[in-house]
């Protein structure tokens, strides 16, 4: 059975359904083993299929699977009006949509799923953010693209969703120097944890501070850490650190009902 995990500010919602899908409910096998939604991968393209028609029909979606883009960590957000065929999938990382039976989604395995909706517009996103495409401008390019389908930031509600946390989350100084040159106020998203000299990145707290800066009306944090959590969620640090041949995605995913 599925069971996805979901956002208050988003539930309830009249004509919107959501949720940040685990590892829960699927058939894939082996190191994919659960509900692994990433063509990207290895794993039988058949089991990819079915895991996401499995997430579609739990939403209540008019087509037989999940529209989703090829993610490359970039700031371009692409207004859907239908299906696309997966050979021509645009380079992007957030998906805007007004219409009304398809559902939209976000692959990570680690990085941070972003679900966008203005109910009062009836315009709804889906995003990819990991630091490059935080840092890059993918939330606010993301905004800037609901508000082309009439939707308004105020009235926005924006919930970031499972991803890796600090505390698993070592990076290098040159990354610390190079974000805190950007804006001295990113130090506070940096941490050393325990006796470790190391930096350690908050990515979900950059992410819920971006969307503060793109001006958006709520914003809700629901980000256990994918890192920790096996039984759960894929993690592409996890399967680095395992040498690992490769690793699931699991999905976030929105409709207009």
């Amino acid at each position: 059975m599925l069971k996805p995990l979901t956002a208050a500010c988003l539930t309830g919602l009249p004509g919107i359904r959501h949720g940040f899908f685990t590892r829960e409910g699927g058939i894939s096998g082996g190191i994919y083993a659960g509900l692994n939604c990433g063509f990207g991968s290895n794993d039988d393209p058949v089991h990819v299929a079915e895991n996401r028609s499995r997430v579609a029909r739990h939403l209540g979606g008019a087509q037989p699977g999940v529209l989703t883009v090829h993610q490359v960590h970039s700031a371009s957000a692409v207004i859907a009006n239908g299906d696309i065929p997966r050979a021509e999938l645009p380079k992007a990382d957030a998906l805007v949509t007004l219409t009304r039976g398809l559902v939209i989604g976000a692959l990570a395995a680690d990085c941070a799923p972003v679900l966008f909706a203005d109910p009062m517009a009836g315009v709804i996103a889906a995003a990819h953010a990991g630091w490059r495409g935080a840092v890059g401008g993918i939330l606010e390019a993301t905004v800037a693209a609901m508000e082309k389908l009439g939707a308004r930031r105020d009235n926005i509600r924006a919930a970031v969703g499972p991803c890796i946390n600090q505390a698993n989350y070592e990076v290098g100084p040159d990354f610390e120097a190079d974000l805190v040159a950007r804006n001295s106020r990113n130090t506070q998203f940096f941490a050393r944890i325990g006796t470790n000299p190391r930096p350690h990145f908050d990515l979900p707290g950059f992410v819920a501070a971006q969307l503060a800066l793109a001006r958006v009306g709520v914003i809700e944090r629901q980000t256990p850490c994918t890192y920790a959590d096996e039984s759960l969620f894929y993690s592409f640090r996890r399967t680095t650190h395992r040498k690992q041949a490769d690793y699931g995605r699991q999905i976030s995913a929105i409709v207009l009902a």
